[in-house]
């Protein structure tokens, strides 16, 4: 409601403009006022335009108010300070259309996107920083979701690297494991946490003594010989550690649609296919001579524009040193061996996203979600189990990549390749969502069991290392912190069954960690820590759980229900039939009786709440456009504390005037409405005690 009023005094000023000043505004940029009793917009629009227009801010601002004349769903504009524009809604109309959850129609624009998140290395257990990837990525799908886009869920599954390499060493070379052993083993519960270990003693190995590291190239070879014991080996451990990896997302609702393997792409020819493309188009050079000599390189991103890039006949030719990349503007893409690199790879990948390849996978069917989704493993066509029904992949319009703030530079280079061919529209629809690594705190360190040196214990954060064996597995995290939950919810409901107690405390986990995860703006790095993230208090999931347990609790006393006392509809149903001897009263609140509610000093207090519960598609909206989910768990924060704070103030059930009891009852449903349906785009759900 809040987005859509906006929406439309835009437009009203940006045709007020076009017609009056003869001017054309694509951004009418508007904000809010400092205090609600100033209105509920406000425009520095005049400030603008004083210098093209050549007259003071607030003459301007006068004439747009004078002359803009009514505009649907406001009350009035006014000049404020030096040429501010205050518009003021209709409270009663905005409140009467919020109380119904009126579906007002948006534009949706056509085309499919494509998310990829967590793409963990199938080596080892997942950590806690693959939870801030995955967490980070779900809940931008839920965002894009909720505003009616079509999205798909990749997950890329680097399952030829080095990483899969280091544990296939370790395997073979330290426990001289055979093939059947490394198989029993694979099928044990917790597969992933023994490769953990392994993992971290394979890097101590590699120190030990350098000349280990053959077994290492060795070992890559032979994983990319498809016909050979040792890709058999890698295959075997990644697709084990990978399931792992599905049931530990799982566990936080997180679900896939497809997962492409690197493996494929190898075998398939990916590269091929884009190496020819990327050649005849004079993306990549040639070096001839110097520290890259016998390479493929292309310009290092941000270096130069796309028109400068070398065309092909250059290298065959005599080139100028004018004409030559310098070498610390080049990026290796193929190297002077023959093989390619991961960014290469990677543009042959993001080609097929867009469907510029003209190459495809063939497809199986690799995991079943409880919900009865599948979830789609890449495969060679010809592949026994491959199957043909299965669904579109590919041949997006959008693509958003959560990966961390490392790979900047990397992803960069996918952008310029695909301008480099052409495909300027793809690059500008390609985005990498960038985020900052999780730390811990030391206290979180010191209790999952580690030894920390004084230096440590002074440090701010402590950062992990999976090589070293040092952070925190996603499983053990998601365990403790259930058991934490666990200690109050028995210390607070031990009436209810185990198995009652045992949900609650896990919702409010999960609420916990989605919460601490998406709180922080993506650029800032997150020292976890178990007490902050359960804390009841200040700005947590279950704060924001507690406050909607807090309105049910409100309306299971008056014996009403909540979800169609004002026909709410929070998971995009039609609303139930009303139950005889239950009406849904807050329909029967007139504008009149609405408006005498939302006025003066209390009126506005209770407005702010009312005007902030109306923000729910604005806030999704500003979060997809900037790609930060925070702001979302800031609007449930915001949500939450002024809705305690009302709670406080009215004691809504003992009110005697039964029409102000009405409204004050509307008001709590309005709110649990949103608060639910801003959780649950988060990912979170919300027990019925705490």
């Amino acid at each position: 409601m809040y987005r859509h009023l906006q929406r439309r005094l835009a437009d009203a000023i940006r045709d007020f403009l076009r017609r009056t000043y003869s001017l054309e505004l694509a951004d009418i940029v508007i904000e809010q006022p400092p205090k609600v009793e100033l209105g509920e917009y406000a425009l520095p629009l005049a400030f603008e335009l004083a210098k093209k227009l050549r007259k003071a801010p607030r003459k301007i601002a006068e004439e747009i108010v004078s002359g803009l004349g009514p505009v649907e769903g406001f009350d009035k504009l006014e000049v404020a300070g030096a040429g501010y524009i205050n518009a003021r809604v209709s409270r009663a109309a905005m409140a009467a259309e919020l109380a119904a959850d009126q579906k007002l129609p948006a534009a949706i624009p056509p085309g499919k996107i494509l998310v990829e998140h967590s793409s963990i290395n199938p080596n080892k257990a997942a950590h806690i920083g693959h939870l801030r990837n995955a967490i980070l990525g779900d809940t931008f799908v839920r965002l894009l979701r909720f505003a009616g886009r079509e999205v798909d869920v990749q997950n890329y599954i680097d399952n030829t690297g080095v990483q899969v390499a280091d544990v296939v060493v370790g395997f073979i070379h330290i426990e001289k494991k055979s093939r059947a052993e490394i198989e029993a083993l694979a099928r044990q519960p917790r597969f992933d946490y023994y490769c953990w270990d392994l993992y971290a003693r394979v890097s101590q190995w590699y120190a030990e003594d350098k000349q280990n590291l053959q077994a290492r190239r060795q070992t890559l070879h032979g994983i990319e010989d498809a016909a050979s014991e040792t890709a058999a080996v890698a295959d075997l451990i990644s697709t084990a550690v990978l399931r792992r990896h599905l049931e530990t997302m799982d566990r936080l609702d997180i679900e896939y649609d497809f997962l492409p393997r690197e493996s494929e792409i190898l075998h398939l020819h990916f590269w091929d296919a884009a190496f020819t493309k990327l050649k005849d188009s004079g993306v990549l050079t040639f070096e001839n001579d110097g520290k890259n000599k016998g390479c493929w390189v292309m310009r290092r991103a941000g270096t130069a524009s796309e028109s400068s890039v070398i065309p092909v006949s250059s290298v065959v030719e005599e080139s100028s040193e004018a004409e030559k990349i310098s070498e610390k503007d080049q990026k290796v893409i193929v190297r002077s061996n023959g093989t390619v690199g991961y960014v290469g790879k990677d543009i042959a990948y993001h080609m097929w996203k867009f469907g510029l390849l003209g190459r495809d996978f063939g497809y199986r069917k690799f995991y079943r979600y409880p919900n009865r989704h599948d979830c789609w493993i890449s495969a060679t066509p010809d592949h026994k189990n491959a199957e043909n029904d299965h669904p579109h992949f590919g041949g997006v319009a959008e693509i958003y990549n959560v990966i961390d703030a490392r790979q900047s530079e990397a992803q960069n280079t996918v952008i310029e390749a695909l301008r480099g061919l052409g495909h300027n529209e793809a690059a500008d629809h390609y985005t990498h969502f960038s985020y900052e690594m999780v730390a811990l705190t030391p206290r979180c360190a010191a209790e999952l069991g580690y030894t920390l040196s004084d230096e440590d214990k002074a440090r701010s954060y402590i950062e992990v290392s999976g090589r070293k064996g040092f952070g925190v597995k996603a499983d053990d995290l998601l365990d403790q912190l259930i058991a934490s939950a666990r200690k109050e919810v028995d210390s607070r409901h031990p009436q209810l069954t185990e198995a009652e107690r045992e949900s609650i405390a896990t919702q409010i986990a999960i609420g916990a960690l989605r919460y601490f995860m998406l709180k922080y703006t993506k650029q800032s790095v997150i020292a976890f820590d178990f007490k902050d993230a359960l804390s009841f208090e200040g700005e947590t999931g279950p704060y924001a759980q507690y406050a909607v347990v807090r309105a049910t609790s409100i309306f299971r006393k008056a014996g009403l229900d909540p979800d169609l006392f004002c026909g709410n509809d929070h998971v995009g149903t039609a609303a139930p039939a009303v139950p005889p001897g239950q009406s849904q009263a807050a329909s029967n609140l007139s504008p009149t009786v609405l408006a005498q509610f939302l006025t003066g000093e209390q009126g506005n207090a209770i407005w702010e709440l009312w005007l902030t519960a109306a923000k729910t598609s604005y806030m999704v909206d500003q979060c997809i456009a900037t790609t930060e989910p925070a702001y979302l768990a800031k609007h449930a924060f915001q949500l939450a504390q002024l809705f305690n704070t009302f709670y406080h103030r009215h004691p809504i059930l003992s009110e005697p005037d039964e029409k102000r009891k009405q409204f004050l009852l509307a008001t709590v449903a309005v709110v649990r409405r949103e608060l639910i349906r801003t959780l649950a785009i988060m990912g979170i759900t919300v027990p019925p005690v705490m």
